[in-house]
């Protein structure tokens, strides 16, 4: 297995990550995990030589961290870099600080953490906990002991993230990364701006939420197998990731001992900087006809936002992409059925005009709301 410095903390961490937050279910329910297999599993990655667990107040209906100090007994915990997150969701007071670190210590069963992260940062979530002194926290939590390195998780634009890291002195951060998403939220120039400055950069996403090694459509797959045939689109996705020297870590949802062994030998292969000329173009045209395959040229940058009727533009463009570029139909009318529910889909839209005005793209968002809404939910309105 191939090991990476992470930042300026030190640690020697293996490249592939154990992400626990895509567990088996013994049902339908997030937080009813399948401890007979689950354990096991992390721990056979553990023992094949992933040294880096990734968790979060939140996963599984918060029973990620729970589980986690299951698989960390009998001597686990000696054989990795933990790593999990302050639900800054939840913060409302300068308390509610130390008193989430102590319930997750106290559900993880440790005394130390090694690396902790603000969870999920965007502008709002920012200011909130920096207006109550999360900083001051931090820097209290790492003197007595309960966490080594400090961080972040992000998801907002670059401006947003180079302002987050110019804050305060990080240790390090997760961002979303893959050869679809290299200019999205920090993407590769936040990357790159965050090693400058001594940082651990862990990866997630690495194959966009399963979709780059799902139902890869053919003709992409014809191009794939023009080169290295024998690695497959999850491999040529985990290896354009790799290939950045200034990623530490990428993290990876594992549900089975196969891929947990795919993973590992993949992983002990990805070098920094081993792709060539011919490799990264023949994956700038995957990426390429993956584009051409977009229903929305929408960017997400917001400035359709707010809605005044509520209405999640950005959101349901993504997903109604996402039915078109990589298949992805059951998860998008699900997320989609939801927001039905909730009164953020195209029936609530009033056709006042704002976001077409509003958008640097001149995309014609009702229309375009209309006809996603008729996918995805199969009628006009």
């Amino acid at each position: 297995m191939q090991h990476r410095t992470f930042g300026k903390t030190g640690l020697n961490v293996s490249t592939l990550g154990f992400g626990l937050m895509r567990l088996p279910l013994n049902s339908g329910e997030s937080a009813d995990i399948d401890e007979e297999r689950a354990i096991p599993l992390v721990r056979d990655a553990i023992d094949s030589g992933v040294t880096f667990l990734d968790t979060a107040y939140g996963y599984h209906g918060g029973a990620s961290e729970r589980l986690a100090a299951k698989i960390l007994k009998d001597g686990y915990r000696e054989k990795v870099t933990l790593m999990t997150k302050l639900p800054s969701y939840l913060v409302e007071s300068e308390a509610d600080f130390d008193r989430l670190l102590n319930e997750q210590m106290e559900k993880l069963e440790v005394d130390h953490i090694d690396v902790y992260l603000l969870h999920a940062l965007n502008r709002e979530r920012w200011d909130t906990v920096s207006a109550l002194g999360v900083t001051d926290f931090l820097d209290r939590a790492v003197a007595d002991g309960r966490i080594g390195a400090t961080g972040f998780s992000f998801h907002d634009d670059l401006s947003v993230f180079k302002e987050i890291v110019d804050a305060y002195d990080w240790s390090a951060c997760l961002i979303q990364l893959n050869f679809m998403d290299w200019n999205y939220q920090a993407g590769v120039e936040g990357l790159r701006y965050a090693a400058e400055k001594g940082m651990g950069v862990a990866v997630m996403e690495p194959l966009r939420g399963g979709k780059l090694a799902g139902r890869v459509p053919e003709d992409i797959l014809q191009i794939w197998n023009r080169m290295h045939p024998e690695w497959t689109p999850a491999e040529w996705a985990f290896r354009w990731v790799c290939n950045f020297p200034e990623v530490s870590v990428v993290l990876s949802g594992m549900g089975n001992r196969e891929e947990v062994h795919e993973n590992i030998d993949t992983f002990s292969a990805a070098l920094p900087n081993a792709l060539g000329e011919e490799e990264l173009a023949l994956i700038d045209e995957v990426r390429n006809v993956y584009l051409e395959r977009m229903r929305v040229g929408c960017t997400e940058c917001g400035y359709c936002t707010p809605c005044p009727q509520g209405v999640a533009i950005p959101s349901i463009f993504g997903l109604y992409n996402d039915v078109s570029m990589y298949g992805d139909r059951e998860n998008s009318e699900r997320s989609y059925k939801n927001m039905l529910r909730d009164g953020k889909a195209f029936p609530s839209c009033v056709d006042c005009g704002s976001c077409v005005e509003a958008c640097p793209q001149a995309i014609p968002v009702v229309d375009m709301l209309r006809e996603a809404h008729r996918e995805m939910a199969g009628e006009c309105e």
